[in-house]
């Protein structure tokens, strides 16, 4: 079935002007910095043959879980972060970066044996020309894992839904993961995850997983087509062998597609042009774990995801979507809402 409308669009317009401010959504995984120097480039270097760009301008922004939260953030809600970062300074400019969000750094357990993850880009006029990445991707040792833990025990009792943003490096680990989904679903609280990865029986019992059409075809073992049929038959093989409520696929130009038990919903792109996919999936599934934890059904959550991907897409570097712009997109202005 094509969807391109709401089912109930009052309810997501009073979702989106009132009710997400009261929506408690905690965030576990893997923290990010990324790190933008934009520079020009005019010259070869005389000590080897590569570009000199002379910077002009240095960004630092929130990525991985911490973008998923910068998101959420933005769009009213209040947030939880349950992550881990080394202790050096870039755990600083993460803290400071958060508290400007509103976010507390309560739940960035330290580890002093690696970095606070980091990916820096040096990009000369709209051109990357190199990334470095700061990173250790170790799984998290017991007693790390048991702080984690108990940090994210002790909040659990006070959010409406939790995201699992797993980026591979080395918090999501599976006792962790199945830890979260037994522990919410005691509580009827429902568990969206950004997945990683070829293996997700550490997302066994999950309620909802957002894989792009890359990691669809990691988890099948085979390479899924970018269309409705091979995506629906996919989705339900995985969603049966890993006894997951539901999937929905992020398919690039060709937009959503919700899979479950008793249907399959594709939602069309509404991006216009495309600048930089990064950070879009952040986008999805924090306007996904918003919407449920509102209560919000499906069909139109993935809606309104769908609309925030294709506005964050058009941005380029991590973007975070704001209120007033998923409002717009759904056809209601700040001017609009009462």
């Amino acid at each position: 079935m094509i969807q391109n409308h709401f089912n109930d669009s009052r309810q997501v317009r009073k979702f989106l002007c009132e009710r997400i401010l009261g929506c408690r959504v905690m965030v576990v995984g893997d923290i990010m910095l990324d790190r933008y120097y934009f520079g020009e480039v005019n010259r070869i270097s005389p000590e080897a043959p590569v570009p000199v760009a002379q910077i002009k301008e240095v960004k630092e922004r929130l990525g991985g879980a911490a973008n998923v939260c910068h998101n959420l953030a933005r769009l009213g809600c209040q947030v939880e972060l349950a992550g881990m970062t080394g202790n050096d300074f870039l755990r600083t400019t993460m803290t400071t970066l958060l508290l400007k969000q509103g976010i507390t750094a309560e739940g960035l357990i330290i580890a002093s044996d690696r970095p606070t993850t980091s990916k820096t880009r040096v990009i000369g006029g709209h051109q990357q020309i190199i990334r470095l990445d700061f990173e250790d991707i170790t799984p998290l040792g017991q007693t790390l894992e048991r702080q984690l833990q108990n940090y994210i025990l002790t909040k659990l009792p006070t959010v409406q839904s939790v995201i699992i943003s797993d980026y591979g490096k080395g918090v999501c680990t599976p006792k962790l993961c199945q830890m979260i989904i037994n522990a919410s679903k005691a509580r009827s609280i429902p568990v969206v995850i950004d997945p990683k990865g070829i293996d997700w029986r550490k997302y066994k019992g999950a309620f909802l997983i957002t894989p792009n059409l890359k990691e669809l075809s990691e988890a099948a073992r085979t390479q899924v087509v970018n269309e409705h049929n091979d995506v629906e038959k996919a989705a339900q093989k995985l969603r049966s062998r890993y006894q997951l409520n539901n999937i929905l696929a992020t398919r690039s130009e060709k937009g959503l597609s919700l899979i479950n038990e008793t249907d399959s919903i594709h939602v069309p792109t509404t991006a216009q042009e495309v600048f930089d996919v990064s950070g879009a999936g952040d986008t999805v599934v924090a306007v996904m774990g918003a919407a449920l934890a509102d209560g919000m059904i499906l069909a139109d959550a993935a809606q309104l995801a769908n609309l925030a991907a294709g506005i964050v897409v058009g941005k380029l570097g991590t973007y975070a979507i704001s209120q007033e712009e998923l409002l717009r997109a759904v056809g209601l202005t700040g001017s609009e809402q009462t």
